[in-house]
């Protein structure tokens, strides 16, 4: 069995929390995923084991099954955030997409982790007049039930912060809330979240993710062919900005900053980054949202739709967050 504290994923997308969590010194039993696009991405970037299936058929035994070990240190999870989103119209506990929470408390229940670790929009924070984040909160402490009946006993300690992707070396706008919840009260008191990390380091430029210098694939460019190419023209001026096409008019993100990328990215209209380059405006490439999001270098499957790839980006975690998180969790658990 391994001396290392251990992490099992669930909707896991392509990896990067469980990619955190090994940078922090965890080691990854497993993870589950329903997408089989993003299963193909994930299996071609990690070694351990990824159950392609629906949540509500996975049980805590046959997770662990994949692995040598008996327990999870960890139980983490990145779970559907449309349902809790502006964007999602925070429909919240009355979408199906929301109601996956109970199964993450029904697996928390079964494998019993010393850690369960979450994510989710900022928004969830005040989902509903603040009801739908306060439901989590009770249920991962053990003082509800869920709609099946079950109940964690003994109950968690649950911590939460927002933070954002650009205090963490990575330039883009992008806030999430994180929920950490503590078997042990004692290795609770002892976790603090990061603090943004310090300059020089705490803004590195657009350059080190975006490749305003070299020519890419003719296919990422626009020219005079779009109807609003000339107010892309006029007002797309700088390299070292990220702007948006929003609808009728051109957006720039100030302060070297990225906009948060979205999993729709990659299906046109306002969501899409565009930038400035020596050989024209174009808009980012998979690899380069990717590192956006932290991943240093992402395989990607043969064949596999480009539209899928942005929504995998988009869907994904910010890595460095993720890391930075994990070492505050490890040095708790002692």
């Amino acid at each position: 069995m391994s001396k290392k504290p251990s992490i099992i994923g669930l909707f896991a997308g392509v990896g990067g929390i469980e990619l955190g969590f090994k940078k922090a010194g965890f080691e990854a039993l497993a993870a589950n995923e329903l997408d089989g696009y993003a299963v193909k991405t994930y299996s071609a970037n990690h070694s351990h084991a990824v159950l392609e299936a629906d949540i509500k058929d996975v049980t805590g035994k046959e997770l662990l099954s994949f692995s040598d070990e008996d327990s999870v240190t960890v139980l983490a999870g990145g779970f559907p955030c449309q349902p809790f989103s502006v964007a999602g119209y925070r429909k919240g506990f009355d979408d199906d997409r929301g109601n996956v929470f109970w199964e993450i408390h029904r697996l928390a229940v079964e494998l019993s982790p010393k850690v369960i670790f979450l994510e989710n929009v900022k928004n969830l924070e005040n989902h509903d007049q603040g009801r739908t984040f306060q439901t989590i909160k009770n249920a991962l402490e053990g003082s509800i039930e869920s709609p099946s009946g079950q109940k964690i006993t003994p109950g968690y300690t649950v911590v939460s912060k927002v933070l954002n992707a650009k205090d963490f070396g990575i330039p883009q706008n992008r806030e999430r809330i994180f929920i950490v919840a503590f078997r042990d009260p004692e290795v609770a008191a002892r976790f603090a979240f990061p603090d943004p990390i310090e300059t020089p380091i705490k803004q590195r430029p657009l350059s080190d993710f975006i490749d305003f210098e070299s020519k890419v694939d003719d296919k990422y460019y626009y020219d005079a062919k779009r109807p609003f190419y000339a107010e892309l023209e006029k007002e797309i001026v700088s390299s070292d900005t990220v702007y948006q096409w929003r609808r009728q008019y051109v957006r720039a993100n100030k302060s070297g900053l990225c906009p948060t990328l979205t999993a729709n990215m990659g299906m046109g209209g306002h969501n899409v980054p565009l930038v400035l380059t020596k050989h024209g405006i174009r808009k980012l490439t998979p690899a380069e949202c990717f590192r956006l999001m932290g991943f240093e270098s992402v395989i990607q499957p043969a064949g596999m739709a480009e539209s899928r790839l942005y929504k995998q980006a988009g869907n994904a975690v910010v890595v460095p967050v993720i890391q930075a998180i994990a070492e505050g969790i490890r040095v708790a658990l002692g």
